[in-house]
């Protein structure tokens, strides 16, 4: 007889044991793992948005999402930011980092951020913007820049971005801007340059009257120390006269300065512009040429120049801002020349404004040569050979002579009209226009009235006397009622006639 093996009561609890110890450390790696997607904890995420702001960061958070389009690092304490630390961020679009204290920035920093749009680093402590700050952006369309220290503006600092439209550089220390930096070929979608509430003290007016149109309506250079000038001033009355939003939006706070050795003697001089009254209009000030043209018609506009043609090449700015260089436009309805001018193949409405012709010498050197303002019309109806003007004048002559002709020569259409009309009798009276039908003529003898005894007589006017200066009928026979029925004896038959138009008696 085998012996019995003994069983241990300890064996399933220490099995019991080892499961709960791995579910309590499962369950404790669980808890303490990172969020999806490696989100630092002191951020918030989102699908594509990653917002750190207000943590007072010294540094970069490491490991961000590369799902983040949109990343604020705004209100911190950042002071500087690492060669190509955002290639981790592929998709990035936006990128807030205001209200730091970035001075300024290495060359790599923005380094693989290729489609980065939106670049805010307003109230930072930046003294300068260099060339090779934002040279890598090459798809950024907004700059914000404004409330830094910012004294200077690189010539090339905008070069390389072809599609940039707004930069702001207002509330800094600038005293002069490259305004040629953005007169390249690549700077025609910049619709808004802010340089107010800077220390500019003298604008080139020569080199902004060379800037299209697009840019000038979008220069801001409000509440700044310019100097006083008739150029200037004669400059921003028109612009302010084409509607500019840079003049027209801040008509109150453009301001200048009497005397450099006045520090405070500013002056709103467009508001009053009673010191500028002798200022004459210069080369640059004249209106442009007027080219009215009719729909259908083809229009060529040619600027009269002597530059030579071999280096000079041309443009035009459309009054639509569109620039348009050779061969021409997208759907190819406005077409330029080798030589500059600039052909409208068949004008419709929508071609009118003001065209302006530039002159191209080199990528940075800009000169324009006329201002064209065409203005396209319907024709005239055919067979109008008198002017507006003068049709008015002989429709009002002969509608005047036309009243005067009714009211004074106009004929008599009876003779019954022509005579002098009869009083009307007392209301209680019987009406002078009844007709009275009798078979005995009237007791009064009138004279060359001839009525036979044998016919019947209608009068149409009888015979009136007056007594007590009143109008009395005179019957044929003394009734003592003037309701009696032999009165008014009117037949019913074909043989009764009445009639109010003739006095003449119709025998029946």
């Amino acid at each position: 007889m085998s012996p019995q093996v003994p069983t241990d009561p300890l064996w399933p609890r220490v099995v019991k044991l080892l499961v709960l110890l791995q579910l309590c450390a499962q369950g404790r790696a669980a808890h303490t793992s990172p969020p999806p997607h490696g989100c630092p904890s002191v951020c918030i995420c989102t699908s594509d948005l990653l917002s750190c702001s207000r943590q007072t960061l010294h540094r970069v958070p490491p490991a961000l999402p590369p799902t983040t389009a949109t990343l604020d690092l705004s209100h911190n304490a950042l002071t500087q930011l690492q060669d190509r630390w955002l290639a981790a961020l592929p998709h990035l679009e936006a990128l807030h980092i205001s209200h730091n204290q970035i001075k300024d920035l290495s060359p790599q920093a923005f380094h693989n951020a290729s489609y980065l749009r939106h670049l805010d680093m307003s109230s930072n402590h930046l003294h300068a913007v260099e060339t090779h700050y934002f040279n890598a952006l090459v798809s950024l369309e907004e700059l914000l820049l404004y409330n830094n220290r910012i004294k200077r503006v690189d010539e090339n600092a905008f070069a390389k971005l072809s599609v940039l439209r707004k930069v702001y550089l207002s509330w800094n220390n600038l005293t002069t801007f490259p305004f040629r930096s953005v007169q390249g070929l690549g700077s025609y979608s910049l619709r808004t340059l802010d340089l107010s509430s800077n220390s500019l003290s003298n604008i080139p007016v020569e080199e902004l009257a060379a800037l299209p149109e697009n840019i000038r309506n979008g220069l801001y250079l409000h509440n700044n120390p310019v100097r006083c000038s008739c150029p200037l001033y004669l400059m921003l009355q028109r612009w302010k006269q084409r509607g500019f939003s840079s003049v027209k939006d801040f008509f109150e706070e453009h301001t200048c300065k009497v005397s450099d050795n006045v520090p405070r003697s500013l002056i709103k001089f467009l508001k009053y512009s009673h010191m500028f009254e002798n200022c004459s209009a210069g080369p640059e000030d004249v209106h442009p040429v007027s080219y009215p043209v009719m729909v259908g018609q083809t229009l060529l506009l040619a600027c009269n120049t002597s530059l030579p043609a071999t280096a000079t090449t041309y443009m035009w700015i459309s009054p639509h801002h569109e620039p348009i260089k050779h061969p021409g436009n997208s759907n190819r309805s406005l077409e330029l020349y080798h030589n500059g001018s600039l052909k409208i193949a068949a004008a419709k409405p929508w071609h009118s404004g003001v065209y302006v012709g530039l002159a191209i010498n080199s990528p940075h050197n800009f000169s324009r040569l006329c201002e064209i303002n065409v203005t396209v019309h319907y024709p005239k109806p055919d067979g109008e050979t008198f002017s507006t003007g003068l049709t008015t004048l002989l429709g009002c002559i002969v509608s005047l002579v036309l009243i005067l002709v009714y009211l004074y020569l106009t004929p008599c259409r009876c003779l019954s009209c022509c005579k002098k009309p009869a009083p009307l009798s007392p209301p209680q009276e019987c009406s002078a226009q009844s007709s009275i039908l009798s078979t005995t003529p009237p007791t009064t003898d009138a004279p060359n009235r001839k009525v036979s005894a044998n016919k019947h007589v209608v009068f149409l006017e009888p015979l009136r006397e007056t007594q007590n200066g009143q109008i009395r009928l005179a019957l044929g026979e003394d009734f003592p009622d003037a309701k009696h029925p032999k009165v008014l004896q009117l037949k019913s038959d074909s043989e009764s006639i009445s009639s109010i138009f003739s006095d003449t008696p119709i025998v029946s």
